[in-house]
């Protein structure tokens, strides 16, 4: 039996490591085409090569997300090589916080052009085919710190929040033109990832490390909830999914 996922061509950012390698093998097994964009060209190649040696299908291509040109590229490259894009799942993120007062103005500048940037150039790069097409869907991860406040998160959170409004925006637009683009938001809370290696203020390094190593889940659960929107009819559109570990309040 042919899963649903099966055939689709799909375009991960950040997809080197966390959650964009764990959806990136989950869905090669269920028959998906793969084009994995990072900056770390051997964890990328590392993740195709894995996906390669189970008899799935990846190619992948080094892009820094701020680049509006890498954006296109990877666009164009996945559909030379696989004939069309279905979707792109934009996933790169950082998460260096500390609190305002520290004056990190240089993380500010870098969460803002990783984490709201990236999504834009992402869908700025996608859109003129999804409209050709007619069909596409846009999948994009915010955070919990995109549906509430935390301290020591005032930028991270101000990033998270933009890509909920953008997306919810995204998709009723979609909706009233017709162009039948999807949209899905995943709101993680705590997944064991690289995210909490940016944090360079100690104090707030240690608690979230604390928490991470109290409550943490693996990638893998988020991937399994990245499938299950996929692989819903085209007639169906699942907005937003906000997961994380039984354990955390958070």
């Amino acid at each position: 039996m042919t899963h649903a996922n099966q055939d689709k061509v799909i375009i991960i950012t950040g997809a080197s490591s966390g959650i964009g390698e764990s959806t990136a093998k989950l869905l090669a097994s269920q028959g998906a085409k793969l084009a994995l964009g990072a900056r770390r060209e051997d964890r990328l190649k590392q993740v195709c090569d894995a996906i390669q040696a189970e008899g799935g299908q990846a190619i992948y291509q080094v892009m820094d997300v701020t680049r509006a040109e890498d954006n296109q590229a990877i666009v164009d490259l996945a559909k030379q090589h696989f004939g069309k894009v279905d979707t792109i799942f934009l996933n790169a993120g950082v998460m260096p916080n500390s609190p305002v007062s520290a004056l990190k103005t240089d993380e500010w500048e870098q969460m803002v052009d990783i984490n709201i940037k990236g999504v834009l150039n992402g869908v700025a790069a996608v859109m003129p085919l999804f409209k050709e097409q007619n069909h596409g869907h846009v999948l994009s991860t915010s955070s919990v710190a995109g549906l509430k406040a935390y301290p020591a998160c005032s930028v991270y959170c101000g990033t998270k929040w933009f890509v909920r409004s953008f997306m919810e925006i995204l998709r009723m637009e979609s909706a009233m033109e017709g162009s039948n683009i999807k949209t899905t938001t995943i709101y993680p809370a705590a997944i064991h990832t690289e995210l909490t290696e940016t944090i360079t203020d100690s104090a707030t390094a240690a608690g979230m490390n604390e928490l991470y190593e109290q409550h943490g889940i693996t990638s893998d659960r988020i991937a399994n909830v990245v499938a299950f929107a996929l692989a819903q009819p085209q007639d169906t559109s699942i907005a937003e999914l906000t997961v994380g570990p039984t354990t955390q309040p958070w």
